[in-house]
């Protein structure tokens, strides 16, 4: 009788042959997905090597191209360049840029026409305007010695206020204590000046030899080579044979606009401009250097001076079509549209902050043109002056536009 040990063996060599068996199966499993996966690898190394040449390819032909654009681009720029560089100078730039501020304001012309009302705020969110800018300002001006010279009026030789020669009249001034228009962003500190820095070397106090008779500059701009323009050798030679304060001793120079001795018209006292309606507005300032403030100013619309002194017509009845107006001697000076000066808000400034104006903001009247940016609202205003031939502006001649409209 067995006892069941062959019955034993039987099943564990049974049980090894399965697992032999079931080795060798899963080893071929393993060959036939290594097999699969080396296919597959290289099959996808043959499609990714596909690719990449036709990448190289396209990348090749792509970086030619890339560089003849981008070398025919870098020799138009520096083409371009090279011509505005060359090109004829006007006023300190380059014609052609000259030429697109010409356009601008003829597009601006175009769309505003002047006409268009600058924004109004209340009177609690005005401030005093900062002090920027003392050109024609660095000498008090002596109140009772201002007149407003006016040139080019209807029947001018008619009315009271007449004289044969407007430029006859002689501003008094007086040496002025140091104020804040000393410490502005257009001057240096005193304790800061130097002959080199600042030639009149009084960093805008009055007090140095340009303001005591030296020569005057006759600089106007710039020629089409570049070089300095002058004005007119007839005016410069009665300018030297007169016993007054030289005129345009400022960076610009003397203006092309300036009245020739001798030239009639009236002169008017401060009386004569607050006797208009007074008119107050609060409207912001804008300098074109970046900054804006609110501002509430109190005066006498210009466009009524305007209508009390009106100006004389052309032989074919039509008006003139510009107004030029300078400060007292001459050392800063402005041109505008007669349609600007018309504008409802162009104030003929007083007062600011329901104060009279100081010294530093152009006492005794000033000009405020909110639709024109700050550098055309002239301090103290000396003369206004009718004229059909574009006026002389002062900082167009230093590279800035001469519309300068907002």
């Amino acid at each position: 009788m067995s006892d069941g040990r062959e019955e034993r063996e039987e099943q564990e060599q049974r049980r090894k042959w399965e697992k032999e068996k079931k080795d060798r199966d899963d080893d071929l499993d393993r060959d036939w997905e290594r097999d699969g996966e080396r296919e597959r690898r290289d099959s996808r190394a043959v499609d990714v090597e596909a690719m990449n040449a036709a990448v190289r390819a396209q990348s090749g032909q792509r970086t030619r191209r890339s560089f003849l654009v981008a070398a025919a681009a870098a020799a138009g720029g520096y083409g371009f360049y090279r011509w505005l560089d060359r090109s004829p100078m006007n006023m300190r730039l380059p014609e052609p840029l000259r030429h697109m501020l010409r356009v601008n304001a003829k597009v601006s012309r175009a769309i505003f026409d002047e006409r268009g009302l600058a924004p109004t705020y209340p009177v609690a969110k005005s401030m005093e305007l900062r002090a920027n800018g003392n050109y024609g300002l660095k000498m008090d001006l002596v109140p009772e010695s201002y007149r407003l010279q006016m040139v080019g009026v209807e029947n001018a030789g008619r009315l009271p206020q007449y004289v044969d020669d407007v430029t006859a009249w002689e501003y008094q001034y007086r040496v002025k204590e140091v104020g804040p228009v000393e410490h502005d962003t257009k001057v240096r500190p005193k304790s800061e000046t130097d002959s080199k820095a600042d030639p009149n070397g009084d960093a805008g106090a009055g007090l140095g030899p340009m303001m005591k008779g030296g020569p005057a500059s006759t600089m106007v701009g710039s020629s089409a080579n570049g070089e300095a323009q002058k004005v007119s050798p007839e005016l410069v030679a009665v300018m030297e044979k007169m016993k007054r304060r030289p005129r345009g001793q400022e960076e610009a120079g003397m203006s092309r606009s300036t009245l020739m001795p001798g030239t009639p018209g009236l002169l008017l006292k401060m009386d004569e401009v607050t006797s208009l309606p007074h008119h107050e507005l609060v409207t912001e300032f804008k300098c074109i250097e970046g900054w804006s403030q609110v501002v509430h100013w109190g005066g006498y619309r210009l466009a009524d001076l305007i209508a009390k002194f009106p100006p004389a017509r052309k032989a074919d009845g039509s008006l003139p079509k510009y107004v030029y107006m300078e400060t007292p001697d001459g050392d800063y000076y402005c041109g505008f549209s007669l349609q600007a000066c018309m504008h409802p808000q162009s104030l003929l400034a007083t007062e600011m902050g329901g104060r009279a104006l100081a010294q530093w903001h152009g006492a005794p009247m000033r000009l405020h043109m909110p639709i024109k940016y700050g550098y055309k609202q002239i301090k103290r205003i000396g003369l206004i002056a009718y004229t059909d031939r574009l006026p002389d502006d002062y900082w167009t001649k230093l590279g800035y536009d001469w519309y300068a409209g907002l």
